[in-house]
């Protein structure tokens, strides 16, 4: 495994590596807007390691299903699930002394999502598939949970301007959110960090990322969670 190496963006964090070992495998989740993909980024960079996204793009019914859910729901959620288990199995084959991955996403999470969108006959036909793949994801080392009230998600949303997401409905998204609450409130597969995000700018503010960057290095194992200390 090589090395850390805090990549140029970050080299003034200032942050003490000597002696820390760090986590080989991260993943970070939450709500659709929370920033999990921004703070999978800028670990990655951090440290100079792979970074493992989701693609929404890739997927051809996404924006059809934000425009009517219902109709599309099923193969929406089977592309999803497809796309991420063939990433999974990738980030498994890998050679051991790859570095450290940070994903945007866990497979577990794919369940939640698919009770929260199919009706009873398409979750029966989408739990035979997800059955059927034999799916053996590695165990993080550490999931982050980012969470954020329903006002501060649909907020960023909104500046982020992603044409598809601006047909999210309230609803859906407000289902959701309680969905990934109710998820890790019983999540036990992993040590996990729970973060309130609703005052965090992991995008702009490196204070922010930095203080979080530091809390993370102090996790072994358990359940944790980090409120951010208000910056005057």
């Amino acid at each position: 495994m090589k090395e850390p190496r805090v990549s140029a963006m970050f080299e003034d964090l200032s942050l003490d590596l000597q002696n820390v070992k760090l986590p080989r495998y991260i993943a970070v989740e939450g709500c659709i807007g929370v920033g999990k993909t921004t703070l999978a980024r800028n670990i990655a960079s951090l440290f100079n390691y792979d970074v493992l996204l989701e693609q929404p793009q890739e997927n051809p019914f996404l924006a059809r299903f934000y425009q009517d859910p219902k109709s599309t729901a099923l193969p929406t959620q089977l592309f999803f699930l497809f796309q991420r288990a063939n990433q999974l199995q990738s980030l498994r084959q890998a050679d051991i002394f790859e570095p450290v991955r940070v994903a945007d996403f866990l497979i577990e999470k794919d369940q939640l999502f698919a009770r929260v969108t199919l009706d009873d006959d398409e979750l029966n036909i989408y739990r035979q598939v997800y059955t059927k793949l034999l799916i053996d994801a590695p165990r993080p080392d550490l999931v982050i949970y980012l969470q954020a009230p329903l006002n501060v998600l649909a907020d960023r949303i909104r500046q982020r301007g992603i044409a598809s997401e601006q047909n999210i409905s309230i609803d859906y998204l407000k289902a959701l959110n309680d969905a990934y609450t109710e998820f890790f409130h019983y999540y036990d597969g992993a040590p996990l960090l729970i973060v309130n995000a609703k005052d965090l700018n992991l995008a702009n503010n490196r204070d922010h990322f930095k203080q979080l960057v530091e809390y993370i290095l102090t996790i072994k194992s358990g359940r944790h969670y980090y409120n951010p200390i208000p910056m005057l």
